[in-house]
């Protein structure tokens, strides 16, 4: 049953902090149609929880045993039918309450469906008092919102675009075909795309469509990558008989725009510490028919490479993810304020140990999908301010907003474009 399976994987993201996208293995042998229906349940549980939460607080009298997170995880998926989906109410209330009864928990069915009855009956009040708790209202951990308004003018855009459905994007390979001939391709298919006018290569796709129904994916002509993200291949700008690092590369969408837009580089390596996402690397080098040096080591530990070595170094650091929250809205549940210290400290020591390798007149683009301060200028500028031979190049653009180094992309500020952060940052 897709709402039990359902419940039993945001069990797991709530109380296992386990991501929704290491859960996907669990519904890969179920049928496309049940998959879809355990997918937007999950996300769309996930994403609008913390209004969920408070809704059904309101209809229960104490918190449920921990034994039966099972059956909050079903009060969730049964009021989320009910609030954001064209699942008619009769089909939510009695699917979910046909799906309790499979717990073997006899109390558990008369709950969850006088809980959902309420729901049906009281939508209006229900709404009021939304407006009245910010966490709950906007759908997002108190401490996010509060850092949000510290940081942003623009905060309830943010939060609002967070919880929005993320839009597909799509990077032409030039090597292959141009993006105004691409655009013909979808539209001979009836397929709503336009160009987006930050990248060279980006075109946003107006409408709900399997990516591997595209035309020409599986022949490389086209990859699903944000239009942000696709800015930091453009930046780096890589120029013929370059040696090239991309450190921290998987998934390698990074990798192989840099080899698209500059096939002719002496030298490219991908780098990353986790050997199962490097195998996405592969994976998407063998479509684009692609060929880069693939290495599984830790960024931090590369005492012994060659110093001076490379020409360019794209350094796209884990971060808080905290800019691509539309695409992953688990990052609400599992983050928490002290991850963003811890992270920034990473991101720091990994520029210190990259800097080495970079040639003197190179540069090294400092990326993140994240915007929080503390993650993104903060570190470019210490960092700045405490190498001798390191400048800050400005980065000249009509996208984003520049801040006191580099300049930042939020959410919802242009059409296509997750948040991001960029410094370029030259060896002098």
């Amino acid at each position: 049953m897709p709402r039990l399976i359902a419940a039993k994987l945001i069990v797991k993201v709530l109380y296992e902090k386990r991501s929704l996208s290491q859960l996907r293995s669990e519904i890969a042998k179920l049928s496309q149609k049940e998959k879809s229906l355990v997918q937007e349940l999950c996300y769309g549980v996930i994403r609008w929880y913390f209004q969920l939460n408070f809704i059904i607080n309101q209809f229960i009298k104490k918190p449920l045993k921990s034994k039966d997170r099972d059956i909050y995880a079903l009060l969730l998926v049964g009021v989320y039918q009910i609030l954001y989906t064209r699942i008619p109410d009769h089909a939510a209330l009695s699917e979910t309450v046909n799906a309790t009864k499979k717990l073997n928990k006899e109390w558990a069915a008369s709950l969850v469906n006088a809980v959902l009855r309420n729901v049906l009956k009281q939508q209006g009040t229900i709404m009021s008092k939304l407006a009245k708790n910010e966490e709950a209202f906007y759908a997002h951990p108190e401490w996010f919102i509060t850092q949000i308004k510290k940081d942003w003018p623009t905060w309830q855009t943010i939060l609002k675009t967070n919880n929005e459905h993320p839009p597909l994007c799509l990077r032409v390979n030039k090597l292959k075909i141009s993006r105004e001939n691409y655009l013909n391709l979808l539209q001979e298919k009836q397929i709503d795309g336009r160009g987006l006018p930050h990248t060279n290569s980006s075109i946003f796709v107006n409408q709900a469509v399997d990516v591997r129904e595209l035309p020409g994916f599986y022949e490389g002509l086209i990859s699903v990558q944000d239009g942000s993200a696709q800015l930091a291949a453009e930046l780096l700008a890589p120029q013929a008989n370059e040696r090239i690092l991309d450190a921290c590369a998987a998934p390698g969408g990074k990798t192989c725009h840099l080899l698209e837009l500059q096939p002719q580089l002496k030298e490219l390596i991908a780098l990353d510490d986790d050997s199962q996402r490097l195998e996405k690397v592969r994976e998407n080098l063998e479509r684009l028919h692609l060929t880069a040096t693939i290495i599984c080591q830790d960024v931090l530990a590369l005492d012994e490479w060659q110093k001076n070595y490379f020409d360019r170094i794209l350094l796209d650091v884990p971060c808080s993810s905290t800019g691509v929250i539309n695409r992953h809205p688990d990052i609400k549940i599992l983050r928490e304020p002290s991850d963003i210290t811890a992270l920034s400290k990473t991101q720091y020591a990994a520029l210190n140990s990259l800097w080495p390798l970079l040639k003197r007149g190179g540069v090294l683009l400092y990326v993140t999908c994240s915007i929080f301060p503390e993650e993104n200028e903060n570190v470019a500028s210490r960092f700045i301010e405490e190498t001798l031979d390191c400048n800050e190049e400005k980065i000249e653009a009509a996208w984003g907003v520049p801040v006191s180094v580099g300049r930042q992309v939020l959410p919802g500020m242009q059409l296509g474009m997750d948040g991001f952060y960029f410094a370029m940052l030259k060896k002098v």
